[in-house]
């Protein structure tokens, strides 16, 4: 009887295949990280100290580098898809890949390889696609190539890398890139890269990818500590651009040339520009400095259990040096959401999405 009902399955599953679900698969850096630099061992890039996820589940770290939620946690709530698991958590295996998806991002992670090299552990673009491709392996294995070709075909890609190769490596001398490419030919460097890059993920299967497009990078409150006057330093905010701009122009292109494609830039660099300049029209009242900071010592770099908090989270645009917090990653993914509403899940399994975390003033102030 054993033998009959398992031979029974297997006719079932050769009849109608795996009923999959939609899922996204993100690629990235800090700002989507969700725990995988968390387990990288000798990574100096992490965010596994309190208050990091101060306002995210049980309030403990979770690897996010901010107090609450990435834009594309929120995005992919919104939409009915479910939240990817890290690559690197311990629970990841084939039935947590075809259930949830998989996020790959990795703090001080960038389209190069070179980039962020001083974090000494870090998963670039290359090799984020890397372990992408050992995933297919392991789909393909669960539930068979066909199968895992419309797996794979079906889910939502997003790919949100770029500020550390300027900020972590072109705009520091310590790497060999601030000295062999000037201003253009950098960003050249950088296109004709994540061109290449996006080919692979195509080849791999993905069809609807957005690419996140860069903020204002030299009014983050680390800028503003290393500039003199403490205002923001225009060189970076225009690499932003010129990024932004040449990166938009290649993935219509590449769009126009990939089968099947349908390729978003999601650019919201004018909204972010706007709320760091009139903070008060969004319902902040601080843009130019972290909410988690050590005392008066800036720049903090990143956010400690001795470091103190503003009084309230919500107000404020930047959680550390670096990030912005939950409040401003709901304006961004809001606003994306708007614009590019192209990646919803239409199968009939989008969950409700999770509410906003509930902000508590802290017991400490700046």
């Amino acid at each position: 009887m054993k033998f009959c009902a398992i031979f029974l399955l297997f006719i079932v599953l050769g009849i109608n295949g795996y009923d999959c679900k939609i899922v996204q698969f993100i690629f990235g850096d800090s700002l989507s990280d969700v725990g995988n630099n968390k387990n990288l061992p000798r990574s100096l890039a992490t965010a596994n100290l309190p208050y990091y996820g101060i306002d995210f589940g049980n309030g403990l770290p979770n690897g996010r580098f901010t107090n609450g939620r990435t834009v594309s946690d929120i995005i992919g709530d919104k939409i009915g898809l479910p939240r990817p698991v890290a690559f690197l958590d311990p629970s990841m295996n084939e039935d947590v890949i075809l259930e949830n998806g998989v996020n790959y991002a990795s703090g001080g992670g960038g389209i190069l390889n070179e980039t962020g090299g001083y974090f000494i552990q870090r998963l670039s673009l290359w090799k984020q696609i890397e372990l992408f491709q050992g995933t297919q392996d392991v789909v393909v294995a669960k539930i068979g190539k066909k199968e895992a070709d419309k797996f794979f075909q079906d889910a939502r890609y997003v790919v949100a890398l770029g500020s550390n190769d300027f900020i972590n490596n072109y705009l520091m001398p310590v790497y060999s890139d601030s000295w062999k490419y000037n201003d253009v030919t950098f960003v050249d460097y950088l296109m004709e890269t994540l061109e290449s890059q996006l080919k692979v993920l195509h080849s791999l299967g993905a069809r609807k990818l957005m690419v996140f497009g860069l903020g204002p990078m030299g009014c983050i409150p680390l800028q503003r500590a290393l500039s003199l006057d403490g205002n923001c330093q225009n060189k970076a905010s225009n690499l932003a651009k010129r990024f932004n701009k040449a990166a938009s122009t290649m993935l219509l292109n590449l769009e126009s040339k990939l089968p099947n494609s349908s390729y978003k830039f999601g650019e919201a660099y004018d909204l972010v520009n706007d709320v760091i300049t009139n903070p008060q029209k969004y319902g902040f009242d601080n843009s130019d400095s972290p909410c988690c900071s050590f005392y008066k010592i800036r720049p903090a770099l990143t956010c400690i259990p001795a470091s103190t908090l503003c009084k309230d989270r919500s107000k404020y645009v930047f959680w550390d040096e670096y990030h912005p917090t939950d409040k401003a990653n709901e304006l961004v993914a809001n606003i994306l959401i708007k614009r590019f509403d192209f990646m919803r899940a239409d199968d009939g399994t989008s969950q409700a999405p999770s509410p906003a975390p509930d902000i508590a003033p802290s017991s400490d102030t700046n």
